[in-house]
């Protein structure tokens, strides 16, 4: 009874290691998939009778669709990718220096705060405080 026993749990084991493998399989198809779907939408150099083509292979025939995909346009994908992050990182810097600009000088701080002192809209104490922090 005992030896039965044991070979079901080595069966039992060797399905959940057959299960997990297809799974993964599976999960990487369709990564896959979806990375050559969003890759070809984001393309701006083919026409729109290349996306639809393309399109309807994609989803027709998947696995297929893919891997012809992959090998047809892959390089171009990896090119694509690359222009993507490199415009992103651009646009980052360029949005740095724009917000980096629009930060005033000690002395602009202080000429504001002097007006807000002047008109009443703050205390003494309040511009000694804003004056001390722009000159900080």
């Amino acid at each position: 009874m005992t030896h039965t026993m044991g070979i079901n749990n080595i069966d039992s084991f060797g399905e959940v290691l057959l299960w997990s493998f297809w799974f993964f399989i599976w999960i990487s198809a369709i990564m896959i998939w979806f990375r050559c779907i969003f890759d070809l939408f984001s393309d701006k150099t083919l026409s729109g009778w290349g996306k639809a083509g393309w399109a309807i292979v994609l989803i027709f025939l998947p696995w297929l669709g893919a891997l012809i995909y992959l090998i047809a346009r892959g390089k171009s994908m990896g090119e694509r990718q690359m222009a993507a992050i490199a415009d992103a990182q651009v646009q980052q810097e360029k949005y740095i220096k724009s917000v980096a600009a629009q930060t005033a000088n000690p002395a602009d701080q202080i000429a504001s705060a002097k007006q807000l002192l002047d008109s009443g809209a703050i205390s003494q104490a309040e511009f000694d405080a804003l004056k001390a922090k722009a000159l900080a």
